[in-house]
């Protein structure tokens, strides 16, 4: 499989972006973080005039076989169904999108009800859900590297459109567990420590989807090499490979939630410099997602106890993207304004 080449962030730029953030009418740090963020983007993009005008959310779906084990409270089926209700434009992500001007693309990774063409869907299913990984290995090897390039298909086929900045959502029942096991693996945190209740399950199911990623993690030891493969979905390999894609064209991505944030860690895995482009949309309700987030050096832009998926957490944040750029750009320098600076 070929990973491509993701180059080091703009430096020079970075500091030109600081430098003139100290010329600004306000004192010093007034802005807070969208100092801090407007330079990292300026990093990003090598460009101080950069704006995030052409804006997309890609929501991968695909189906996992752990949800046979009753980890969700919802039938698998609904994995299906919400493809068809993103497609319609009515679910959550497609009302925050249109406020925020962002384009809504949809990816079928690997759901498991046969899906109606859409001439809005990337039909690309890898196959109709994972194995289930508390008894063997969610995917094979190869399939592992189809859901990487397939997130590397989608992105240059939205650079080609047209894309400034790339959030990253998705849609499984059964994806939270997935999640959960990716980053216990990774981080080496007890299953227990990062597991959640998903989709609203009881205390009863809770345990049982501690206990299985437990045993999942003891039957499989995934390493750093086949973490995907092992205990992974086809979604989340999509999304790493998107983020991957993204950063080697110098487009920031927004991270949403606990799945976004387990693909962002197996991006790493494959190309750690991909850290360097990624933004934290928001810090999720799932315990899970702010230890991924702090594995990854990410700070979350927002924290409103969202636990929906589907790119909303990362939508949401993206008017802050333009605020940190705007500010960085139209806001006068005290010599223009003719103000007195600090003594």
């Amino acid at each position: 499989m070929h990973i491509p080449i993701i180059p080091p962030l703009d430096t020079e730029r970075r500091q030109e972006a600081l430098a003139r953030q100290a010329t600004l009418t306000k004192p010093p740090g007034a802005l807070g973080y969208l100092e801090e963020l407007s330079a990292r983007l300026v990093g990003m993009t090598g460009r101080l005039d950069w704006q995030p005008q052409r804006r997309v959310v890609v929501v991968c779906a695909a189906d996992h076989g752990v949800a046979s084990q009753g980890v969700s409270a919802y039938p698998q089926e609904v994995t299906a169904q919400m493809v068809m209700n993103f497609l319609r434009g009515g679910a959550a992500i497609n009302v925050l999108a249109r406020q925020m001007g962002a384009r809504v693309v949809v990816v079928d990774a690997g759901v498991a009800t046969p899906l109606e063409p859409h001439p809005d869907l990337m039909a690309h299913k890898i196959a109709p859900g994972t194995a289930d990984f508390t008894i063997g290995p969610a995917m094979t090897p190869q399939q592992a590297e189809q859901s990487i390039a397939l997130g590397l298909e989608v992105l240059q086929r939205e650079f080609e459109r047209g894309l400034d900045l790339l959030a990253v959502g998705e849609m499984g029942i059964g994806n939270t567990t997935s999640a959960s096991a990716i980053i216990a693996a990774i981080t080496e945190r007890a299953p227990a420590a990062v597991t959640g209740r998903g989709t609203g399950i009881d205390q009863a199911r809770l345990e049982r989807k501690v206990m299985l990623i437990e045993r999942a993690l003891d039957r499989h030891h995934p390493a750093t090499t086949d973490t995907l493969a092992k205990i992974g979905g086809f979604e989340i390999g999509a999304m790493a490979g998107l983020m991957i894609g993204a950063a080697s064209r110098r487009i920031p991505v927004l991270v949403d939630g606990l799945i976004s944030a387990a693909a962002a860690l197996i991006a790493a895995q494959l190309a750690p410099r991909v850290v360097d482009y990624l933004i934290a949309g928001h810090n999720g309700a799932e315990p899970g997602h702010r230890i991924a987030l702090d594995a990854l050096g990410l700070e979350p832009l927002l924290d409103l106890g969202l636990r929906l998926g589907e790119g909303t957490g990362a939508v949401l944040a993206m008017p802050i993207i333009e605020a940190a750029m705007r500010t960085l750009q139209e806001m006068a320098t005290f010599s223009d304004a003719g103000v007195s600076g600090p003594t």
